[in-house]
């Protein structure tokens, strides 16, 4: 195999738990994981030049070894002698530093398109060991899905009961949050609400949206909501147009909502992008892996247009 495509998609966290902190400082989470159809669209082509090159849609973003899909690339190489070099193409379309895993994607798509490209044979598990040496959402974007991540991110469990097909909004404050600077912002051993994550799992089970909807948790919102109040808002303004249930992302900014209906979803998109005078809001919806074996990964719709 000479070149590939292949779709980066983005994560939502529709429970995010921190249970505890190791000693070398990482928190221990607990969360539900679920993918949603919104990628980043990645071309990879075997080059003779013994090299990694890397050409992004976004200028801004670095194109060397800062790079996590760089990376990725370049843990391949070194790792199964490869000789050959890479050209990488990336069309970015998740939003940047946005608690959507869009980086983490990329270098997960990065590693499965190397295993294809150069017929290294290696299983999900070898790849997914892999991917936590680059990050610990890595392993999850390997997999996809709808995912327990538990540990520090390495330790996947697959819900049988998958998400029930819904729409998603996406909408994201022009800021970036750093992930790290919001743990270390975390008391977690004062926290009082914890997300009921096996409910989540049984409104799963029972197809039921709305009651997803209101066991949509986060803990890490105790800390970037004080610094982005407007997070709070956009969430009040999505249930106030419908949506079953909102929820920040990861550590932020994004905040998402799960909607019934694909008209409401656009409807939603487009009014909250007008009153909070908002660039990066995308109407989408869930993904299911089984979607990504028609062809390299599926050939569903990336997002809702409106």
């Amino acid at each position: 195999m000479r070149e590939l495509r292949l779709k980066a998609r983005a994560k939502i966290n529709l429970t995010l738990d921190v249970t505890g902190k190791r000693e070398d400082g990482y928190h221990l989470i607990k969360s539900i994981m679920q993918t949603v159809s919104l990628y980043d669209g990645i071309y990879m082509k075997r080059i003779r030049k013994n090299e990694i090159i890397i050409k992004n849609s976004l200028p801004w973003l670095p194109t060397d070894n800062r790079n996590l899909a760089y990376k990725a690339a370049e843990l391949m190489k070194e790792r199964f002698d490869i000789t050959e070099g890479v050209y990488i193409e990336i069309d970015k379309r998740i939003p940047v530093a946005a608690g959507l895993a869009g980086g983490s994607a990329d270098c997960a798509a990065v590693l499965v398109g190397m295993n294809r490209l150069f017929g290294l044979g290696l299983s999900m598990k070898e790849l997914e060991h892999l991917a936590f040496l680059l990050g610990s959402d890595i392993p999850y974007c390997v997999q996809r899905g709808t995912m327990l991540s538990e540990g520090v991110g390495e330790i996947l469990t697959p819900v049988k009961c998958a998400c029930p097909m819904c729409y998603v909004v996406l909408a994201k404050l022009p800021v970036s949050v750093s992930t790290a600077m919001v743990y270390s912002g975390l008391d977690w051993k004062g926290l009082k609400n914890h997300p009921d994550t096996e409910g989540m799992i049984q409104a799963m089970a029972e197809k039921d949206i709305t009651k997803m909807g209101g066991l949509l948790a986060n803990v890490l919102e105790t800390v970037t909501i004080p610094m982005y109040p407007k997070i709070a808002q956009i969430k009040e303004e999505m249930a106030r147009l419908g949506a079953e249930g909102a929820l920040m992302s990861g550590s932020g900014p994004t905040v998402f909502g799960l909607f019934k209906e694909e008209e409401d979803a656009k409807q939603a998109a487009t009014s909250i992008r007008k009153k909070f005078g908002l660039k990066e809001v995308v109407a989408t919806r869930i993904y299911h892996v089984n979607e990504g074996k028609r062809g390299e990964d599926g050939n569903g719709r990336n997002e809702i247009r409106h």
